[in-house]
């Protein structure tokens, strides 16, 4: 099978059940948005030196791309089989967050990303996340998203936060904050 296909040389592309739309498509937005979301945290895991850390990355991305599956869906053929996101999911990110945040200092002002390249490559990763958040969140103005979508990446985002606090900790990379001239 070839990589190249020549179907979307006119700027569509086809959605899990064969229905074609426009690359410019919010749907397509959507998942293309995860997919970028998806490469970038693989990019934060090769930088990532804790085997514990790089491995949960790993299940993230495979929640990701189950994501990326249910929103590639063509709404139109509810029978296609995906794989589900589950409310553990969900709550494994919890679990890690509320693990990371008994190591760092308590939050005092908003954090400037920087300090070393791996720490702001996670705060990268985590806008990605929000925009992701955001597109998803457009589109479920039009189509059905599954709330755990939704959910998981508010949840991520705020993972990828307390990573970049941690990161920075076990770096002893001084944080940067930010107090605004008033």
């Amino acid at each position: 099978m070839k990589i190249y296909t020549k179907t979307g040389d006119r700027g569509d592309t086809s959605l899990i059940g064969g229905r074609r739309v426009s690359k410019a498509d919010i749907q397509i937005d959507a998942y293309g948005t995860v997919d970028e979301l998806i490469a970038f945290i693989g990019y934060l895991r090769d930088n990532i030196k804790d085997t514990y850390t790089a491995n949960f990355l790993l299940n993230i991305q495979d929640k990701l791309m189950i994501i990326a599956a249910l929103l590639s869906r063509d709404a139109n053929n509810s029978n296609i089989l995906l794989p589900e996101l589950k409310e553990s999911d969900i709550k494994n990110l919890e679990t890690e967050i509320d693990s990371i945040e008994k190591i760092i200092p308590p939050l005092t002002s908003f954090i400037l990303p920087g300090g070393h390249p791996t720490i702001s490559l996670c705060h990268v990763v985590r806008t990605i996340c929000r925009r992701a958040e955001r597109v998803v969140i457009a589109l479920a103005s039009n189509l059905h998203v599954e709330e755990l979508v939704i959910q998981y990446l508010n949840r991520l985002s705020d993972y990828l936060f307390v990573l970049s606090r941690k990161l920075a900790r076990e770096m002893n990379i001084k944080e940067i904050e930010w107090h605004p001239d008033l």
